[in-house]
């Protein structure tokens, strides 16, 4: 709150000064002490102005990191749309691609699942783009080795492993994921000789860089055309954002 104070603060600091006629100098100590009473009271005759300027602010804020994002996008559409470590779903020639950045360990990426399921059982026209982001803890980073070492030897398998992985009640470790894999006809003596591979460091750096850039923090987070979409927003958003994607290129029409 005492942001949102001083924020005002500023706001009416400015009306005060535009409105008196006092010269523009520094004020004295008698003006700062009649200044901050004119606030004082003002706050408290109109409490609600707080809550309209922390609305405004934050509207602006949101603004601000939608644009940020939208250029790191445009700036960054190799990496993001066509890197050699995205995992793709779905059509590889659809005319509308969905980005997620997810982890293994997120009960929000579990929920986000079924949106991805559907999406792909309805709509044979989306390319979806899987970025390993793994964020939450060691085991999560060594599970996303296996999911990233599985895809470069059985891409085949990957969706199938990816929905038992994510969708399972237990917690995805190295073990659990290393299972899994096994139990879909992958050797595992290959599997481990391929979580050796450097450019699997690689891949979560660039995910790790991307997300940076445009602000994401948490997961599941999408790109959806140009725009950054933060948290499991569900099925019907999705596909409104692909359904104004096709309509008018852009994700709000």
């Amino acid at each position: 709150m005492k942001t949102i104070y001083r924020r005002i603060a500023g706001v009416l600091v400015a009306t005060f000064i535009a409105v008196s006629p006092l010269p523009a100098v520094a004020l004295d100590d008698a003006q700062k002490e009649e200044l901050g009473e004119f606030i004082r009271e003002y706050l408290i005759s109109n409490p609600e102005i707080m809550f309209e300027v922390q609305a405004a602010y934050e509207a602006k804020q949101e603004q601000i990191q939608k644009q940020q994002a939208q250029q790191v996008i445009a700036d960054s559409g190799d990496a993001i749309f066509n890197s050699p470590h995205n995992i793709v779903l779905g059509n590889p020639e659809g005319n509308v691609t969905i980005v997620e950045f997810f982890d293994y360990n997120c009960g929000f990426c579990k929920r986000a699942m079924k949106d991805m399921e559907e999406i792909l059982a309805s709509d044979p026209n989306v390319r979806f783009i899987l970025k390993e982001f793994p964020i939450l803890g060691d085991d999560s980073i060594a599970a996303h080795r296996v999911s990233t070492a599985l895809k470069n030897i059985a891409p085949d398998v990957y969706q199938d492993f990816h929905f038992e992985l994510l969708g399972g009640n237990e917690r995805a470790t190295e073990d659990r994921a290393i299972s899994v894999a096994v139990a879909l006809g992958v050797e595992e003596a290959a599997l481990r000789e391929a979580m050796k591979d450097e450019s699997i460091t690689d891949a979560f750096r660039e995910s790790y860089t991307i997300a940076d850039a445009i602000g994401i923090s948490g997961t599941p987070s999408y790109i959806v055309g140009d725009e950054a979409v933060f948290g499991a927003v569900g099925t019907p958003t999705l596909m409104n954002k692909i359904a104004n994607l096709r309509d008018c290129q852009s994700t709000t029409c």
